[in-house]
């Protein structure tokens, strides 16, 4: 019986006993539980909510999120939190019906609400938007004011606590856009061309002024084809692009492929280092936090193009 319920959770059919059942005071415990689904998302709602509130991460460092599928233990999770907030916009895959249907049962956050339509960009297929809303840091700071509201609407005794860490957290995002406009201003506007491994980056070079390719579209939870690798290939020897970069959440013999390809063609194009994109790395990599994962993402991409 345990296992039919955990299968319906999964498959996005909910049932209200089984949560019910979740939801009672005895597994809750007194202090607020919360769970976000992306390591970014987690790191924010830390840093508002310091050590009051139990701040739950599903997907830890290198996790592709496009391709996560929910473990019993995060039904679990999701079902004792007294908050589950999420990126939306499809992010998390086939997850996003379990935690549409969450709404009824506990309060559920979908960050990507906080922006109006026309600050997203459009797919170039169903009438999808591209999700990787963290890259564009601007847009981030208006995500950690929505979460901030939202926190404070819940847990009003700390509002008082919420709104000065979450004022002080804007605060260093506001320190990190001016440290990302800084560095980019090195790099001569013809060497702004930045080549990974999916199309992740679209926000980051909207809002900095990057042409940004990626070899697989939005999502990572499609097949890349031999007419794809030739031509990103051509493209870049057209260019002369010196580096394109591999992703951390994804395998990198992809763009290996796409690298020989391009010697083939007669011109050498190096791996630059491992980009951050879909997750924060582990706390030895220098990127175990939204601001270090964006500072060092943009000093790979400068000090790689620069060069």
């Amino acid at each position: 019986m345990k296992k039919l319920l955990i299968a319906l959770v999964l498959s996005g059919v909910i049932s209200t006993i089984f949560f019910s059942l979740y939801q009672s005071d005895d597994l809750r415990g007194h202090q607020l539980s919360f769970v976000a689904t992306t390591s970014m998302l987690a790191d924010a709602a830390r840093a508002i909510v310091s050590d009051k509130i139990r701040i739950h991460g599903l997907m830890g460092c290198g996790i592709d999120p496009h391709l996560y599928r929910a473990k019993e233990s995060d039904v679990h999770k999701l079902a004792a939190a007294d908050m589950v907030i999420y990126n939306g916009l499809h992010l998390e895959g086939k997850m996003g019906q379990v935690l549409d249907g969450m709404q009824r049962f506990t309060t559920v956050i979908n960050v990507s609400q906080a922006l109006p339509k026309e600050q997203l960009r459009c797919a170039e297929f169903d009438e999808l938007y591209d999700p990787h809303i963290w890259f564009d840091v601007l847009l981030w700071i208006e995500v950690v004011r929505y979460m901030q509201k939202q926190i404070i609407a819940l847990d009003p005794e700390q509002a008082d606590l919420y709104q000065k860490n979450g004022d002080a957290y804007i605060a260093q995002l506001e320190q990190l856009h001016q440290y990302v406009q800084q560095r980019v201003s090195e790099l001569p506007i013809e060497k702004r061309i930045l080549i990974t491994a999916h199309d992740a980056f679209g926000y980051f070079g909207a809002r900095y002024g990057f042409e940004v390719v990626g070899l697989q579209g939005l999502s990572t939870d499609c097949d890349i084809s031999t007419k794809d690798i030739q031509q990103l290939s051509d493209f870049i020897v057209q260019k002369q692009i010196p580096t394109i970069f591999v992703e951390s959440s994804i395998p990198q013999r992809a763009l290996v492929a796409v690298q020989n390809a391009v010697r083939a063609r007669g011109w050498d194009v190096q791996l630059g280092a491992e980009l951050y994109s879909d997750a924060l790395g582990d706390e030895d990599s220098g990127a175990s936090t939204y601001v270090a994962m964006v500072k060092y993402n943009i000093n790979a991409i400068v000090d790689a193009l620069v060069g």
